[in-house]
């Protein structure tokens, strides 16, 4: 039966221009330099602002060690105690290497730089090797392993990723957090390989949860082992006593390491087991609070961070040393115990529109965006302005000027359940007259009064497409502009649905747990999401008569958001490289894993557009000829 369509028409001219002075700048998109092809357009949910600081023991004394600002982080001390290593995105936002300084913030010298993912250095207790996290890889498997670095001669070492070591491919297989033993000859770190993908909510929520184990190895590649792990919890952090006996770590359950990021209210316990059996374990810590981090800053006293909540800050285990409430990530204490730097990290600013961001194409620059950018076939720009705004459609051309306010959702919202909410993923009609979008709680299922809208591209009216008895998104227009996909996303009534415009009949696509469709600009194909098991996501297409359904990615993680690029192919975000980043050490991530890929349409010839910690996604492609008209 086709939906009870409820026609209105609320947005007046003048309501639209008021609105306008109340917003943010424009989005002004910059020709890209000349021999570049144009502009790779992309959200990233990730600090803007990282600093790091030094302070007493104490959380006395505190000050700057640099004077500048370059998204600075996971900072550690010499063995000496004479000079910092540091990650660093100086060379370009969202992509980390790793520098020294001396610790009165002079002399920053680069020690290990490259497109990938390097962080978490630490240098052997005799200053001459590095050991750090990458994700550099000449075969295109971006996984976080351990390497190392001479620093007399240069060498590389990759530590951790040689095919003896190499995990179950089906599955994580990330290295974190490396560490020295204090004789120099051996590396302890954290690992989710041989491990399952899954997600929250017991393993059918769709952002992925992290399970880690404790493992040793040479610094010579030999005498792999797994010092200490337990089922259905993350072991994360390994820091070694002094004597070298044992190694404290944090421990959290594998259901928790989501809400860790996310601020969710969760407990952890700082462990320490003995080196040599794996046994003798002793919890520090007992009651509330997300505790990570950990450090022996003495043979009998324990330093690490409160993360989050009312008592965030430092805190230590012997109890005579006071607290340190104070917001700070990723703490490390001096060899004397004396001293601990950290950084200062913030979501806000968020970073301004058009921000350049590290470009991994040498053909294209990238650049930051806001959520659901979408092109017309005219070559006017239209998103959803949420992280700067309240969610609302905006549309502008390519280079900025003319920015229009089309629809504002505030209080067309009934009983919106809480959650990302506004007007979503709009959709340009062929003829740049109408944009189609879901208008409600983004992903949120059977959310009441999810409803699919469209709205004059100028602004002057909208009308509301479905009634709102079942939740509808993410719409996509035909190529001839006759027909609207969407996803239904309901209690008996999941799957892809097409709203014929000049009947108003709506007719089923799939039945599936399939979401973000996207309609092929030639009209032969449409491509969208579909869950395949409990916690996979794949990327799909189908003709749109229902035929010829087609699986293009398997990766076993979550593989989703796919749209057309303007040359055939497809662009999509994955999970497939799994975590950069220990996921409890997150913060406000919701995949933070997510990088960007690139595929054919029959889903050949995939490649990563991105290598970031972060979690990037929504890429669009503006061609300079738009940029430069």
């Amino acid at each position: 039966m086709p939906p009870d369509i409820k026609r209105r028409a609320f947005l007046t001219a003048g309501t639209a221009a008021a609105a306008t002075m109340l917003l943010p700048r424009p989005f002004a998109v910059a020709a890209a330099s000349p021999g570049k092809k144009g502009v790779m357009l992309m959200n990233r949910i990730g600090p803007s602002v990282s600093d790091l600081y030094i302070s007493d023991a104490d959380g006395t004394n505190e000050r700057r060690l640099l004077t500048t600002s370059y998204l600075d982080y996971h900072a550690g001390f010499s063995h000496d105690g004479k000079s910092v290593v540091f990650t660093s995105d100086r060379g370009g936002d969202g992509n980390p290497d790793i520098y020294r300084v001396a610790l009165d913030g002079t002399g920053v010298q680069p020690l290990v730089n490259s497109s990938a993912v390097d962080t978490a250095g630490t240098l052997s207790p005799d200053g001459r090797t590095l050991a750090f996290v990458s994700t550099r890889s000449t075969t295109g498997n971006y996984l976080a392993q351990v390497w190392l670095l001479d620093i007399r001669t240069g060498k590389l070492t990759n530590l951790t990723g040689t095919p003896a070591l190499a995990g179950d491919p089906a599955g994580p297989d990330g290295h974190f957090r490396p560490s020295w033993s204090p004789d120099g000859q051996w590396i302890a770190f954290a690992s989710d390989r041989n491990t399952q993908w899954r997600g929250h909510n017991n393993g059918v929520g769709w952002e992925h949860t992290q399970a880690l184990s404790i493992y040793l190895i040479r610094k010579d590649g030999t005498g792999f082992r797994q010092v200490v792990s337990k089922p259905d919890y993350c072991l994360g952090s390994p820091k070694w006593s002094p004597d070298g006996r044992r190694i404290v770590y944090y421990e959290i359950t594998v259901e928790d390491t989501y809400a860790a990021h996310q601020f969710g209210t969760v407990t952890s316990q700082i462990v320490s087991v003995d080196v040599a059996t794996g046994t003798d374990r002793v919890e520090h810590t007992s009651g509330a609070n997300l505790k990570v981090a950990p450090q022996y800053i003495s043979d009998s006293e324990i330093g690490y961070l409160v993360k989050g909540g009312p008592d965030e800050g430092l805190a230590y285990t012997s109890g005579t040393r006071p607290a340190v409430k104070r917001s700070l990530r990723s703490p490390c204490w001096s060899p004397d115990g004396k001293s601990v730097i950290y950084e200062k990290q913030s979501l806000d600013p968020v970073r301004p529109l058009d921000t350049p961001v590290y470009s991994w194409d040498p053909d294209w620059e990238y650049r930051f965006c806001d959520v659901f950018p979408v092109l017309s076939g005219q070559g006017r720009l239209a998103y959803t302005e949420k992280q700067l705004g309240n969610s609302s459609i905006v549309t502008n051309n390519a280079q900025g000027t003319d920015r229009k306010v089309v629809f504002d959702p505030t209080d067309k919202i009934p009983d919106p359940v809480p959650g990302a909410i506004g007007a979503y993923r709009p959709a340009w009609s062929p003829d740049g007259e109408w944009i189609a979008a879901g208008l409600g709680t983004w992903f949120v299922q059977d959310a009441p009064n999810n409803a699919l809208i469209r709205v004059r591209s100028d602004g002057s009216e909208w009308e509301q497409l479905t009634d709102g008895t079942y939740n509808c998104g993410f719409p996509s227009y035909s190529a001839d502009g006759t027909e609207i996909v969407y996803r239904a996303w309901s209690e008996g009534q999941l799957g892809l649905r097409v709203l014929d415009l000049t009947t108003r009949q709506t007719r089923v696509l799939t039945d599936s747990e399939d979401n973000l469709p996207d309609w092929s600009p030639d009209g032969r194909r449409i491509v969208f999401t579909r869950r395949t098991s409990g916690a996979n996501f794949d990327i799909y297409t189908i003709r749109p008569d229902g035929t010829d359904e087609r699986c293009l990615t398997t990766s076993g993680a979550n593989d989703a958001h796919a749209v057309w690029n303007h040359d055939g192919r497809i662009l999509y975000n994955t999970g497939m490289f799994g975590f950069q980043e220990e996921a409890v050490l997150y913060d406000d991530t919701f995949q933070s894993y997510g990088q960007i890929m690139i595929m054919n349409a029959d889903g050949s010839g995939k490649t990563a557009l991105t290598n970031s910690m972060t979690e990037d996604s929504m890429p669009l492609y503006l061609p300079q000829k738009l940029l430069s008209s």
